[in-house]
């Protein structure tokens, strides 16, 4: 029997990345709210990436969570997370993106409903029709929409790299679990340093 690790694989980046950079709105980091997260600190790093991204003539994607006003493309998962009804209508001001991420002119922003990025939404044939290879990931929150979005990139065919400062959780325990598996299955988690380095690479 092998005593090899099984999941000690490894994917590289390609030559064609894009940023996606998932729920970063005002619901998930405003007081009061019933979605808040108990830090902000992933917003520093996902603008700074963003930041890079721009600089470097990568593509980028922002999702965001809507429902139509009488939740009925939610379906189960707004039984599930009853929380997630305050984002029925659009969510008013806390649907919004957050400033220092907010989508910049020409910028995709893909209205979701589920946990995935890509479940219900154009954005792997968008993806598909720039060339993209490679997903750069950050966003909220990592054990949910992030990971899901990480898998469902892999399944699509395009390498996902969650970039490990600019993602975020509700508990440290759940964050370090999640990342754990999100490398050992189904993408790389790299730092950001990393993800900068590899921005700015030639192409």
């Amino acid at each position: 029997m092998s005593t090899s690790d099984p999941f000690d694989g490894t994917l590289a980046g390609g030559s064609r990345p894009a940023l996606v950079l998932i729920d970063l709105m005002r619901a998930y980091f405003t007081e009061g709210s019933p979605l808040l997260l108990p830090s902000r600190d992933c917003l520093g790093s996902a603008a700074r990436v963003l930041a890079a991204a721009r600089r470097h003539g990568i593509p980028v994607v922002h999702t965001r969570v809507a429902y139509g006003a009488d939740g009925v493309d939610g379906g189960l998962f707004l039984r599930k997370v009853p929380a997630l009804r305050m984002l029925q209508g659009g969510g008013g001001p806390l649907g919004e993106f957050m400033p220092e991420v907010a989508p910049a002119e020409g910028e995709q922003v893909v209205v979701k409903q589920y946990p995935s990025a890509f479940f219900g939404t154009p954005l792997a044939s968008s993806l598909r029709a720039r060339g993209v290879d490679t997903v750069v990931i950050g966003g909220v929150s990592t054990s949910g929409c992030v990971r899901a979005s990480a898998l469902d990139a892999l399944q699509h065919g395009f390498v996902p790299l969650v970039v490990r400062e600019a993602v975020g959780d509700r508990t440290p325990e759940t964050q370090e679990a999640n990342l754990f598996d999100i490398q050992a299955k189904c993408g790389e988690v790299v730092g950001e340093a990393t993800a900068l380095a590899y921005l700015a690479e030639e192409r």
